[in-house]
């Protein structure tokens, strides 16, 4: 193994040996995925019965599915986002933030560590939520196709841009900026079309709408997501927006790169102040 592999493992096993004979934090990791699963499964469950007595059902159906695929979607962007930070948060929590870089670990080595755990901490959320709106509301968020790995990848990678622009905010604030690492992306659930389209916003906020690559995502699940997704009742997958999902790509790589520059420039501006051993005190 390359030496940079082997200090990257090393991180990565670091925070792994973390949930060893942890149940709680094993619990946390799957508890409001779940949780918000349960509070919207229901909901939907409640508006498709309600269309349904009226004489439309596949509309109830279609509405159901938009809203759960909205659901365990944004869970995957927050649990990304969250993973990261948290993860960059337990080394300065346990004092450990200035050691690491005295040991020959480069930055970019604890940003790979960190996205490899994020991706492993989203997986433990999520896929229980996923299971759980199969085994309770039929609800099978892959029944579009491999179509949705795209989009899955898209919301990861914006988590990763968000979570970054976060760590640079703490690296250059301190402590003062931590609680930013659960609030961000929270605050940009409005504009980013979860369970209704850009064309509900008002005509000043959607150009904001559509500058985050989660809007587009979510406007092409919608073109996607229809009765087919729920139930016996397939009728086929609707249409693939290729241009959406190109332009959340587009908008990604622009968010990661310019996320990768402000991390690397307060990176390089804590180190040379001396934070990293001082920061979160």
């Amino acid at each position: 193994m390359r030496p940079a592999l082997r200090r990257v493992w090393g991180m990565v096993y670091r925070h792994l040996a973390l949930y060893r004979r942890s149940w709680p934090r094993l619990l946390e990791l799957a508890y409001w995925p779940t949780f918000q699963m349960l509070i919207w499964g229901f909901t939907a469950s409640f508006f498709a019965q309600r269309l349904g007595n009226g004489g439309a059902a596949g509309v109830g159906v279609a509405a159901m599915g938009m809203l759960l695929s909205g659901v365990l979607l944004w869970e995957v962007a927050l649990r990304t986002q969250m993973g990261l930070a948290v993860g960059f948060l337990e080394e300065i929590w346990s004092r450990n933030l200035g050691h690491v870089f005295v040991s020959p670990l480069r930055p970019w080595e604890l940003v790979a560590a960190l996205i490899v755990m994020s991706v492993l901490r989203m997986l433990g959320g999520v896929l229980p939520a996923v299971l759980l709106a199969w085994a309770l509301y039929a609800f099978d968020l892959f029944a579009p196709g491999p179509v949705v790995v795209l989009f899955i990848a898209n919301l990861m990678v914006m988590g990763w841009s968000v979570s970054l622009g976060v760590v640079s905010l703490i690296l250059r604030h301190g402590a003062g900026a931590e609680a930013l690492a659960w609030t961000v992306l929270f605050g940009l659930t409005p504009f980013s079309a979860v369970f209704y389209p850009v064309a509900v916003l008002p005509a000043y906020l959607r150009p904001v709408a559509w500058a985050l690559p989660s809007s587009h995502v979510f406007e092409g699940m919608r073109a996607v997501i229809g009765p087919d997704a729920i139930g016996p009742d397939a009728i086929g997958p609707g249409a693939i927006l290729w241009h959406e999902l190109a332009w959340a790509t587009g908008l990604n790589l622009a968010w990661l790169a310019a996320a990768c520059l402000l991390f690397a420039g307060q990176f390089k501006a804590a180190r040379t102040r001396g934070a990293l051993l001082s920061i979160g005190e």
